[in-house]
């Protein structure tokens, strides 16, 4: 009998992650983006996708949080509970089934990581505006589906333009090092350690 092979669920809020993630697919294997159309979720639904995937048998279902609006209620405590529910992994052994649910956070939205392809920063942004403005100054970017489509690949678009992953895996970790050490609570990104989850079993 076969052994299964793993596979990871990419869920995102919003058209954003389902392109850059999409244009991830030829460096990560067996990666599956959801939903399969781009539009923007709210936690309602990223809870029934969640539950989808489970039952579909996924091993791993990585969910893309930009915390940009999760700093209200009742966001924040529906993001709450959401991580609560999923905190320990679901097995269902009769039917086969087990799934680890995680979450990467990044504030205010994965644009962040987009720059950390560039550069670090910690400024504190108030609103995406300053952010897309300082990713500009390093490449340029719109937040569109025309633009996303028309760049051929986010990712290897931010390489052709002088970016790398690996800088941006590394600046992540930093923002998340410094978040800790001093208890800020914005401009991180949990997403350099999403790469290298998906870099066990994907590569």
């Amino acid at each position: 009998m076969g052994k299964l092979r793993q596979t990871a669920l990419i869920l995102g809020e919003g058209p954003t992650e389902f392109f850059y993630f999409k244009s991830l697919c030829d460096v990560f294997k067996h990666l599956t983006i959801k939903p399969d159309y781009p539009k923007h979720t709210n936690i309602k639904e990223l809870e029934a996708k969640i539950s989808e995937g489970v039952t579909m048998g996924y091993s791993r279902i990585f969910c893309i949080i930009d915390m940009d609006t999760k700093d209200k209620e009742p966001e924040r405590s529906q993001y709450q509970k959401l991580k609560a529910k999923y905190a320990k992994p679901i097995a269902k052994p009769k039917k086969g089934l087990y799934c680890e649910v995680k979450f990467f956070e990044t504030h205010r939205c994965t644009e962040l990581f987009f720059l950390y392809y560039f550069r670090y920063t910690s400024r504190a942004y108030t609103d995406q505006e300053p952010l897309l403005k300082d990713l500009n100054r390093s490449v340029e970017y719109h937040k569109t589906a025309e633009f996303f489509i028309k760049c051929k690949g986010l990712h290897s678009y931010f390489e052709r333009n002088g970016g790398s992953l690996e800088s941006a895996i590394a600046n992540a970790y930093h923002s998340m090092d410094e978040k800790k050490a001093s208890n800020r609570n914005y401009t991180y990104s949990e997403l350099g350690k999403l790469m290298e989850e998906l870099n066990k079993f994907c590569v």
